[in-house]
């Protein structure tokens, strides 16, 4: 029988696996934390879409009334920076693992992008603040990384370039120049998460130090750039299926002769690929818990929707119809091994962080949202016309999660890493099958049978 609420949002059987591994702290903050989507979050939906302006310009200017309370009450409740764990955070952490926060990540999923950001959780501000307080020194910290803790300012990640190949990040061309006491930046960016937002203070911006470096992945670092410096210019947001997600946004930016101090350098010169592989692992996790919470919203919102006796066609509900009771048999079934994938990710970056559990983040990063984008259309489909419109949340949520296929390294970069290490074991295996082979040939000989 189901112990926890969480095991009707999600599924008795995934609650029942990871149920011990929860703290007394873990389950009491999971159940505020389910009390408070639903009770506060989840009617505020509306409310925040009416509360930002149409206007193209004052769009980019407005922070959401309605947001700002429910961080207030956030905060009040504990119900804040989950995402970063006690263990490997000890000075700004919370007592959570990967494992629980995982959990949590599904259902604040189910709200879209305001449930995390509300609970300040929400990125690109969780991997920027994972970046300062694992790699910044102590007056980073104090300067950037409180003021993100607190909520009082937000953030901007700054590395995918326009006119390169960005899959591959030593291909990108942004130029950083010590001169004096000050690095000197130049370049041209795209797809900066964070970077419309009216609260955004600062931009980690990851360029090219050391060009002639014999070893490709020396030649990068990570520098933090003021949002107001002189020469950072935001071009324009980027749309994704026309949705400009207004006021944080995406926006295509050029730093044009930039200059910031230079005990802005993060962690040191020609780190840049190790801060970014220590940020993006448990980011991508993150992502594709939040994905899983989606595709269960999409799921129920469809079997509200096919169960409706006032949506009857032809005199029959419209789950009497067609392949409509196979496809939500597929997507709870899809739903459910996704799950499992991701939370044996979540643990295993708890035992071994995240470099230890590269091939599991791997997997769920190229299953995982494809499985939601599949679930979602299914929703989308059961609603006819109205799914494909702004007067549901699916069209919205199918538009933000088809960029996860693309974000945090395409599908191809994941699928060839994972099929790499799998290559890897193909020595261990030849080994193992010699000796089989050894045993079947010594006991074809002890019965005298010739093949």
């Amino acid at each position: 029988m189901a112990t926890h609420p969480v095991a009707q949002l999600t599924s008795p059987a995934s609650w029942a696996l990871v149920e011990d591994k929860f703290s007394p702290y873990g389950k009491e903050t999971l159940t505020k934390l389910i009390t408070f989507l639903e009770e506060d979050v989840e009617p505020a939906a509306k409310v925040a879409r009416a509360q930002l302006p149409a206007d193209p310009v004052q769009r980019w200017k407005t922070v959401i009334p309605v947001i700002e309370d429910l961080k207030a009450k956030a905060k009040k409740l504990g119900l804040w920076n989950l995402f970063l764990s006690k263990t490997h955070y000890p000075e700004h952490g919370v007592p959570l693992t990967n494992l629980e926060y995982g959990v949590m990540a599904e259902l604040l999923g189910r709200s879209g992008h305001m449930g995390s950001e509300a609970v300040n959780c929400a990125a690109p501000d969780t991997g920027n603040m994972e970046v300062l307080a694992r790699y910044g020194n102590a007056e980073q910290q104090k300067k950037w990384l409180l003021p993100l803790l607190n909520g009082e300012t937000r953030s901007a990640f700054a590395m995918t370039e326009r006119f390169v190949s960005s899959s591959d990040a030593t291909n990108i061309r942004t130029s950083m120049v010590q001169e004096g006491d000050e690095i000197v930046i130049n370049g041209h960016k795209w797809w900066i998460s964070g970077a419309g937002d009216p609260r955004t203070r600062l931009h980690l911006v990851m360029g090219k130090s050391d060009p002639k470096n014999k070893n490709t992945y020396n030649q990068q670092s990570v520098v933090i750039v003021p949002a107001d410096a002189p020469g950072v210019k935001i071009i324009r947001p980027m749309n994704v299926f026309g949705y400009d997600d207004a006021p944080e946004g995406h926006c295509e930016i050029v730093y044009e002769n930039v200059r910031v101090p230079v005990g802005n350098l993060v962690l040191g010169w020609g780190r840049g690929f190790e801060i970014i592989q220590g940020r993006l692992g448990p980011g991508r996790i993150h992502h594709c818990m939040r994905s899983i919470g989606a595709a269960q919203f999409a799921l129920d919102t469809m079997i509200e929707r096919v169960t409706d006796p006032s949506r009857k066609t032809f005199g029959k509900f419209l789950y009497e119809h067609g392949t409509v009771v196979a496809d939500i048999a597929k997507s709870r079934a899809e739903i459910e091994g996704a799950r499992l994938l991701v939370l044996s990710a979540a643990h295993q970056i708890d035992k071994a962080r995240a470099k230890g559990a590269l091939k599991e983040i791997g997997i769920a990063k190229f299953v995982v949202p494809s499985m939601a984008l599949q679930v979602i259309d299914r929703a989308i489909q059961s609603f006819g016309a109205e799914g494909v419109s702004q007067d549901t949340e699916l069209a919205n949520l199918w538009a933000g999660l088809r960029t996860l296929r693309i974000a945090d390294g395409p599908d191809a970069v994941h699928i060839q890493q994972v099929g790499q290490r799998e290559l890897k074991r193909a020595p261990e295996l030849a080994k193992k099958a010699a000796e089989k082979k050894k045993r079947e040939t010594a006991l074809l000989q002890k019965y005298n049978i010739k093949l």
